[in-house]
């Protein structure tokens, strides 16, 4: 297997699996050629608890990826999520010297919006610019080349602890792998589901994974409000465990392929087979039983969000309403019970702007893979902002230069 100047990978490192998907950067956009997961078995709630046992599933992943895609990976673009995660708003100004707008005034005033103050066990993960303001003109997207003698910035800065950003780069380093960047789970789900005219119109994208719920809210183009809110497909798993007595394996079966979030469009003679705890033998349930445990805690979930979205300015700004992805929005029924509790119009976002092995990845499961290689390609094309480097990176380059100074 041979490395290419044209892949792209990511790895999404999740609560219940790790998926790497490999895609080849073509004149005509981004081909899917491999993809490869592997059950997550150390982490919990987003966060690394377990080493070893992430190692372990990475390398599976990145090895199925491979064999698919017949090359070699050595560098990945991964996500984050977790409780851990912090987005605010932040605001900059610098004089313009010249009267006409440069690159160099560009970084100046995002070096200004960024000068907040930052606890010392916290990392920025990203900066983000919403819009710019030349001599009190707002709206604008690119200042470069426009003339002013006064630049403003308003930009999205997302932080994350350090200690568990640089726990996914170490699991990420022990599998032979460079992390090119870390990106922000919800937004890189945005990039592969998300139009550009939902962005503007005002759009929550809510992605539920196994341990998390990750919110980004998006109007007039730009990400105002990101957050992680701490319940996730797990506890749906936990609570059909708890409430009909089944070993946890045995519950995100039956939820996988009994459950739904709506009570009223199971038949109520419909029954079930569940296994007993213990060796006992298997007995009848009625499937409406089930579906009432799901249906409380999808509830409880979307009545967060509901909470979320009220706490920000933007709630009546949702003029595309809300997007739901993520391997638990598979889940029947659940766009209706979104729709009543959060009274906004909902869809289900599914990978979109990629081609080769289109229906493989064409599901919410792999909303996050597929858009942080869309990421990693606008990336390498130059058309974002790129996050600041994290602290092991920039030590690595250190090293580089001082090793090169030597010899």
């Amino acid at each position: 297997m041979g490395k290419n100047e044209n892949i792209v990978v990511g790895l999404d490192i999740g609560t219940t699996k790790i998926c790497a998907i490999v895609g080849e950067v073509t004149p005509d956009g981004i081909d899917v050629i491999g993809i490869g997961t592997s059950p997550s078995k150390g982490l919990r709630k987003g966060v690394v608890i377990n080493i070893a046992s992430t190692v372990e599933s990475i390398r599976e992943a990145v090895d199925e990826a491979e064999l698919m895609a017949g090359c070699e990976v050595s560098t990945v673009y991964t996500g984050i999520s977790g409780g851990h995660i912090r987005g605010f708003n932040s605001h900059g100004i610098v004089a313009v010297k010249d009267e006409e707008i440069r690159e160099m005034d560009v970084a100046r005033v995002i070096d200004a919006a960024k000068a907040v103050a930052i606890p010392m066990d916290r990392e920025v993960i990203h900066i983000l610019p919403q819009e710019y303001l030349i001599d009190d003109q707002d709206g604008i997207k690119e200042p470069l080349g426009m003339h002013g003698v006064r630049l403003e910035a308003k930009v999205h800065i997302v932080t994350a602890a350090a200690t568990s950003a640089q726990n996914i780069i170490k699991c990420a380093n022990r599998t032979g792998l460079d992390v090119a960047a870390i990106v922000l789970q919800q937004l890189a789900s945005a990039e592969a589901v998300l139009t550009e005219d939902e962005k503007d119109l005002g759009v929550c994208l809510v992605d539920i994974g196994g341990g998390t719920a990750d919110l980004a809210i998006y109007s007039e183009g730009a990400i105002v409000h990101t957050s992680v809110l701490p319940l996730g497909g797990n506890h749906l798993t936990t609570d059909i465990a708890l409430g009909i007595r089944t070993p946890q394996n045995e519950a995100e079966q039956i939820k996988r392929e009994f459950g739904c979030a709506l009570v009223e469009q199971v038949d109520a003679e419909e029954m079930i087979e569940v296994p007993s705890v213990g060796g006992r033998r298997p007995r009848a349930l009625s499937r409406q039983i089930l579906c009432e445990i799901i249906e409380a805690r999808v509830e409880e979930i979307f009545q967060l969000v509901r909470e979320e979205i009220r706490n920000t300015a933007y709630e009546d700004l949702l003029a595309s309403g809300v997007v739901l992805t993520g391997g638990t929005s598979q889940l029947s029924g659940i766009a209706e019970i979104a729709e009543d509790v959060l009274g906004l119009p909902i869809r289900i976002g599914i990978p979109r702007d990629v081609g080769g092995l289109v229906d493989v990845v064409r599901s919410p499961v792999h909303a996050t893979g597929v858009g942080l290689i869309l990421h990693g390609a606008q990336s390498m094309n130059g058309k974002l902002v790129r996050a600041p480097e994290n602290k092991f990176g920039r030590t690595k380059e250190k090293m580089r230069k001082w090793i090169s100074e030597i010899f």
